[in-house]
């Protein structure tokens, strides 16, 4: 008998069944030379005898083996390791044998792990929040949407209703996000126009690996967003940033800009400006709009709380004023309902739609049909515009509640001007406040907010940060800021 079988150890107790304990010891035994092609194995008795195991097991194991081609039976000889395996150069099996690294942990092979992919995941895991401006999961219809769902999955064809679905999105939906575009935006499109995605960040994805190429220039605002600066680097281009102001994206320097490069895209968030919630002003967004026709770039309209506008009437988008089809426009629903709920639209004319639909299917085949089909009716019933009207009321009632206590209590700390619309109030600390302190001593209270570092760049430098004041309600609000002035005071 081989020697290796007497090294064999199997944990009678372990969760793992005994055979498979065996089929594992064996494979790993083959793989590594220490059982070369052609060794003939002991018996199934003399197997079970020697692990104290009942011999179906060994049985059972050696079945396995053969399966899966590590073994093969020779009637009236034995079972032996499979002759047509490669040969390998034996391994010790002796117990001081040891990898050198943790292949769950470490890749046998080389890859770059590039700078801009590497940013924290922070979920926060507080009583207490001034996030980014998320919206409040507790005012989301989610009976509607739960009955909604619970209707897609039982009725109707089953064939046609769980099978697979265009991947430019659901038909339904798709009709139903036109008129509604129609109806609150102005924008006059149709299903064609349309393309459903899984929210904003895969509009933008697919966006520019359709229609970037690597070297190609885009233009961002800063401060901006640090998911799309990531998004761009990802495809390669050349990230150009130009100063946000009051007026939102500064259209003087990007003329002069054009002047002298090729620009072949420019992001904006020109309805509240992230992070800094500010208006793209009426004249900036004829001169962008003029711009990108004169020098033909193309203008990604990040549109992502459209709905949540409390100054009169919300601005009409970029995309509504489009007559050159130079705008790409994209928003979702994770702020009209929740972020977990993935579902997003990308808008622009008809061909470059079904040329991106083509490439996010080899990605992502297609959306969540059910949950698609759901929002569809939702928006069919009119729930999610009775939803809209009701958040936009409530959330305006917490902005003026929170922008109140920062005035009254934080004062001498920091200063902000209220916001027009959006889930939060862009905060600018005293130079003497270090931020990053200050969010670390928040989160020993129960109190999450960012410290504001990802919006730092260097057209941007100021010690401000996003503090969202849309999933607290007006005593969690008081709650949060008797936590900061504590900190601030002492």
């Amino acid at each position: 008998m081989h020697p290796f079988f007497s090294t064999l150890n199997i944990d009678k107790a372990g969760a793992k069944p005994v055979y498979a304990q065996i089929t594992e010891g064996l494979t790993i035994a083959i793989k590594d030379g220490i059982l070369q092609p052609l060794t003939r194995l002991p018996s199934s008795r003399q197997l079970a005898q020697l692990l104290g195991v009942h011999r179906k097991t060994v049985i059972r194991a050696y079945d396995d083996l053969q399966a899966q081609g590590w073994l093969e039976s020779k009637t009236g000889s034995g079972t032996f390791v499979a002759q047509y395996l490669p040969v390998v150069k034996p391994k010790k099996f002796k117990a001081e044998f040891k990898l050198t690294a943790d292949p769950l942990q470490v890749a046998g092979f080389d890859f770059d792990q590039t700078a801009h992919l590497e940013r924290e995941f922070i979920k926060a895991g507080t009583t207490y929040h001034l996030d980014d401006g998320f919206p409040d999961p507790r005012l989301a219809p989610l009976h509607d949407l739960s009955r909604a769902y619970r209707t897609q999955l039982l009725m109707g064809n089953a064939y046609n209703r769980l099978g697979y679905e265009d991947p430019q999105g659901s038909e339904w939906l798709r009709e139903e996000l036109a008129v509604h575009l129609s109806v609150t935006r102005g924008m006059n499109v149709t299903r064609d126009n349309i393309l459903i995605t899984r929210g904003t960040v895969m509009g933008l994805y697919l966006a520019n690996t359709g229609l970037l190429s690597k070297g190609d220039r885009v233009v961002v605002g800063a401060p901006g967003w640090t998911n799309a600066n990531a998004n761009f680097l990802q495809a390669g281009v050349n990230l150009l940033q130009i100063p946000v102001d009051e007026y939102g994206i500064n259209t003087d320097e990007l003329e002069q800009l054009c002047k002298k490069q090729t620009v072949r895209m420019v992001y904006v968030t020109s309805h509240h400006h992230y992070p800094t919630t500010v208006s793209l002003r009426a004249e900036r967004r004829l001169h962008l709009l003029q711009l990108s026709v004169k020098y033909g770039f193309i203008i990604f309209e990040d549109d992502y709380d459209y709905d949540f506008h409390y100054l009169n009437k919300p601005l009409s988008p970029l995309a509504s004023a489009d007559e050159a089809g130079m705008v790409l426009y994209c928003g979702s629903f994770t702020k009209a309902i929740s972020p977990a709920f993935r579902v997003g639209y990308l808008v622009g004319s008809a061909n470059v739609v079904s040329s991106l639909a083509k490439l996010r299917r080899i990605i992502d085949r297609q959306g969540d049909t059910m949950l698609d089909n759901a929002m569809a009716e939702l928006l069919q019933n009119g729930i999610i515009q009775r939803h809209l009207r009701k958040s936009v009321r409530i959330y305006r009632q917490r902005r003026d509640v929170f922008c109140n206590l920062l005035q009254s209590e934080l004062n001498n700390y920091l200063s902000f001007h209220l916001p027009e619309g959006g889930m939060a109030v862009w905060t600018t600390f005293a130079p003497f406040i270090d931020l990053a302190k200050l969010a670390s001593d928040a989160r020993k209270k129960d109190l999450y907010f960012s410290s504001g570092y990802i919006h730092q760049s260097p057209l941007n430098q100021a010690n401000a940060t996003r503090l969202g004041f849309a999933s607290s309600n007006a005593k969690e609000l008081e709650q949060c800021i008797d936590i900061l002035k504590q900190l601030l005071d002492r």
